[in-house]
């Protein structure tokens, strides 16, 4: 029993208090999104999205419990036989997979199944941590900077062939940990700079307007800097490089990307182009968003959502819901826990004594954001409809399994933080 006191008094119950309070409003909404007041059923109804998710919560505690359990020196022990099982799998989906919303990347036994894709994620994370907190090693080594890419990469081009470029995409944050971790942040400034040429060539119908306009801020740089001839040449290089970038936009659009893809990237610039067609989603999710004003409709009094106006409203696009029926106070509050929720993973992360465990922090830190700014900024139209979960709200056992293994290592590893060697 002075076991099992002392591990339950380490865990940063702070945190589990936000885990909870975000899984049982997300269960609500759930509930809510698929509510039909012509059947009138309970929540706890296994038929409906609500009562399987309430499944999903018990054997998310089931999990819990397990983390809490094993040994804290498993996780970095075994950290690279999970990432290998876990892309093994990845690599069988494909083969063995159902088809599920036009991507096959569920495997399943009857009517039910799982992403390996989701729980992939920690697997990753963990690999990641071990391989940064090796003996000697160092961040400005460009093998070490290759293994760590290929870590990730790995992973991605697996998810790809599932035809998930959604959840493909939310690896690409673990990048955040490297730079973390004292990689050059020069990466970071240039797929930054490419991302908002992209969108600017999206934007701007006439691509010679852009191309002037660099050459315009080549000119400006030259003229007030030092007038090195080394300095010049790179400006000059970095000029190329971005009008590159800008007449390979439509081959991107055109040749690249598929038809619905396409079609999301058409309905974040213009959704009003095609209301009913491609940017159906976007535009009655903003619908229902807006509908909701200052302190919205209620909880299951949701025109939009009893109507089914939007898809995929208790999965994807939950924070409709939540807009709608609780308005402007209640989406505040829901982006409230998320920020609450990431400002505690930060500050856990930083108080860790190994590289490993601080490492990992940032890991989660980075797949948690960047669910919760992407799923939420598509909602709005601020992002193309990619397809993620919204952590801890989204309805689906995977998502909220991965999640709950990712921030439940994190706490395990913070719960013995005291007791690990100090290798920073």
């Amino acid at each position: 029993m002075k076991r099992e006191e002392k591990i339950s008094a380490n865990l940063d119950w702070a945190t589990i208090l936000l885990y909870l309070a975000m899984v049982l409003a997300g269960w609500l909404n759930i509930y809510a999104a698929v509510y039909d007041e012509s059947t009138v059923q309970s929540i706890f109804t296994f038929s409906v999205n609500s009562g399987r998710q309430l499944l999903f919560i018990a054997a998310a505690g089931l999990i819990v419990m397990s983390i809490v359990i094993i040994d804290v020196r498993f996780y970095e022990t075994f950290a690279y036989v999970m990432y290998a099982l876990l892309m093994i799998l990845l690599l069988l989906v494909p083969f063995i997979g159902k088809e599920v919303g036009g991507n096959k990347a569920w495997i399943g036994i009857g009517s039910f199944g799982g992403q390996p894709s989701e729980i992939a994620k920690f697997a990753t994370a963990l690999a990641m941590a071990k391989f940064i907190g090796s003996v000697g090693f160092r961040m400005d080594s460009l093998r070490n900077q290759a293994v760590l890419f290929a870590l990730i990469g790995l992973p991605m081009g697996l998810i790809l062939l599932q035809k998930d470029t959604g959840t493909a995409l939310v690896f690409t944050s673990l990048v955040l940990v490297l730079f973390r971790e004292g990689m050059s942040p020069f990466l970071l400034i240039v797929g930054i700079c490419a991302a908002i040429i992209f969108i600017l060539t999206l934007l701007v119908p006439n691509q010679l307007y852009l191309h002037l306009g660099v050459g315009a801020v080549l000119i400006l740089f030259i003229a007030l800097g030092k007038k090195k001839i080394k300095r010049i040449m790179l400006l000059i290089s970095g000029a190329l490089l971005i009008s590159v970038v800008i007449e390979s936009v439509d081959y991107v659009i055109t040749d690249v990307l598929k038809p619905h893809q396409q079609n999301r990237v058409k309905a974040l610039i213009n959704p009003d182009a095609d209301p009913l067609g491609y940017g159906w989603n976007v535009t009655q999710s903003k619908i229902a968003i807006g509908s909701g004003g200052f302190s919205g409709k209620g909880f299951l009094n949701g025109t939009q959502t009893k109507f089914d106006f939007v898809p995929e409203q208790s999965t994807d696009f939950i924070f409709c819901t939540i807009g709608e029926e609780h308005g402007w106070i209640g989406s505040v509050l829901v982006i409230g826990l998320f920020v609450a929720l990431l400002l505690r993973i930060m500050f856990i992360a930083e108080r860790q004594k190994t590289r490993f465990a601080r490492s990992y922090g940032y890991g989660v830190f980075a797949i948690v954001f960047f669910h919760f700014v992407i799923n939420i900024g598509m909602t709005i139209g601020l992002f193309p409809v990619i397809g993620i979960p919204l952590p801890f709200f989204s309805y689906g056992g995977s998502s909220l399994w991965g999640f709950t293994i990712l921030l439940f290592i994190l706490l395990k590893l913070d719960s013995h933080r005291s007791q690990m060697l100090q290798r920073l």
